[in-house]
């Protein structure tokens, strides 16, 4: 069986035994049918993973010893901090679960004009709740040990300038992502379905935000966010 890596926001050390919280205890030993003697590796957001061996399968009980730890090399050299218009039903997941895949550090939910969603209280707790869970299952799956930082939904227009590179995309943009001159960190800005407002593109220039196209074609929301993290971590990061 090859090892599966689980998520454990517990602390882990090496040489120590511990007991799985209970959802990935009951993924290992009721999904995925662990049985005592077999490798398995945990994360819990630290930067490290760490190899442990089943030791004790009791009910829905699993309990580990932590044998190793190793910090794997494949996070970006490129910051990406990716604004995303909220766009409607499953296109949202997708383009969050693609974005941690591809490398982006951190993830803002972006209310614009065109934004048809409405979000707030519980409702908007639940979502949160939702999207870390895919941020989780993403980062078990591309083999990431830092968690990217999902931060809370805020409007667009709420939004000051900062220090950071900042870019949104726009059909109509003369620049494309070769000709910039990115260091460490990039903002990318990305509108939700219909595009950026006139409001929206006014708030942007007025915090020095540059204007970026990334081919001859519209592309639709969960499309275009996903290919320009794609040319910047080509251009700029590690693809």
């Amino acid at each position: 069986m090859r090892s599966h890596r689980f998520y454990a926001p517990i602390e882990l050390k090496k040489n120590t035994s511990t007991d799985l919280p209970a959802e990935a205890a009951h993924h290992c030993a009721q999904v995925l049918r662990y049985r005592v003697g077999d490798e398995l590796v945990l994360f819990n957001g630290d930067g490290f993973d760490y190899l442990a061996t089943v030791e004790q399968i009791e009910k829905k009980r699993c309990q580990v010893i932590i044998s190793n730890r190793t910090e794997p090399q494949n996070e970006s050299p490129l910051n990406i901090h990716l604004f995303q218009g909220i766009a409607r039903g499953d296109k949202m997941d997708l383009i969050i679960q693609k974005a941690v895949e591809l490398g982006v550090k951190e993830i803002t939910p972006l209310f614009t004009h065109r934004c048809n969603v409405k979000l707030d209280g519980k409702r908007l707790d639940k979502k949160l709740q939702h999207w870390t869970k895919i941020i989780i299952s993403a980062c078990e799956q591309s083999g990431r040990a830092v968690i990217p930082q999902l931060h809370h939904p805020v409007a667009l227009n709420q939004l000051k300038e900062t220090k950071v590179d900042s870019f949104y995309l726009e059909p109509t943009a003369s620049m494309i992502f070769k000709e910039l001159n990115i260091d460490k960190s990039v903002n990318l800005f990305v509108g939700p379905e219909g595009g950026f407002a006139n409001e929206d593109l006014v708030h942007l220039k007025s915090n020095s935000c540059l204007g970026v196209k990334i081919g001859p074609r519209i592309l639709r929301t969960e499309t275009a966010g996903l290919s320009a993290v794609s040319i910047l971590q080509s251009c700029y990061g590690d693809l």
